[in-house]
């Protein structure tokens, strides 16, 4: 039988999905502990015995969003190695840093989840339970840092981890750094993308 979260991505169109769609942004904006399922509902413009029908408590929805965030990543993951599969070191780099911080800009409660995951416990216990696998690795593996996706050195892991990390935060820190510096959000966006660059290209090619 079909999960929720398979019957929401199944059909976009459906009131599961919109509940989905909602709970995405709420989470990433104010994370577990300051989201209520009243927000959600309100969002969506139903009523909480509708949202409580569709996805269960607020745990389970978290849990499915964190699910569908964790599977987009992956898919994309899999579109940036066919991109670069065969490059150069340079050239795999780049591509990798635009793909990445485009789909995140576009996405940004991706990486405020992945911040709120990092900075905060879970009091609900099926979401304390839930393990989200992390894609270091296979990062790792498409930009040639490692001959073998199996068994990708530690060293490798961490410098995948610096360059996700520095995208997370020009992502999140967005409405913090945008007004700081006085400029359009697409301003802002190619020059973090070049920033990225400045510092990553060099360093690991």
């Amino acid at each position: 039988m079909p999960s929720s979260l398979e019957k929401a991505k199944q059909n976009p169109d459906s009131m599961k999905a919109k509940i989905l769609g909602a709970a995405r942004k709420i989470f990433g904006e104010y994370g577990f502990h300051g989201t209520t399922t009243r927000m959600i509902a309100k969002a969506v413009n139903i009523d909480i015995s509708t949202l409580y029908y569709h996805w269960g408590e607020k745990g389970d929805l978290y849990e499915a969003v964190i699910m569908d965030v964790t599977e987009g990543m992956r898919q994309k993951l899999i579109e940036v190695e066919k991109i670069i599969k065969g490059r150069p070191l340079e050239e795999r780099i780049r591509i990798a840093l635009d793909e990445m911080a485009d789909y995140l800009f576009e996405n940004p409660e991706i990486s405020n989840l992945t911040l709120f995951r990092y900075f905060t416990k879970m009091r609900h216990g099926s979401v304390l339970d839930f393990k989200v696998p992390e894609y270091i690795s296979d990062i790792a593996y498409s930009m040639g840092l490692s001959r073998d996706r199996n068994n990708v050195p530690f060293d490798a892991r961490m410098k995948v981890l610096s360059i996700m990390n520095a995208i997370h935060n020009f992502v999140s820190g967005e409405n913090f750094f945008r007004p700081m510096m006085q400029v359009t959000r697409e301003e802002y966006i190619r020059e973090a993308k070049n920033t990225l660059k400045f510092f990553n290209v060099s360093a690991f090619s």
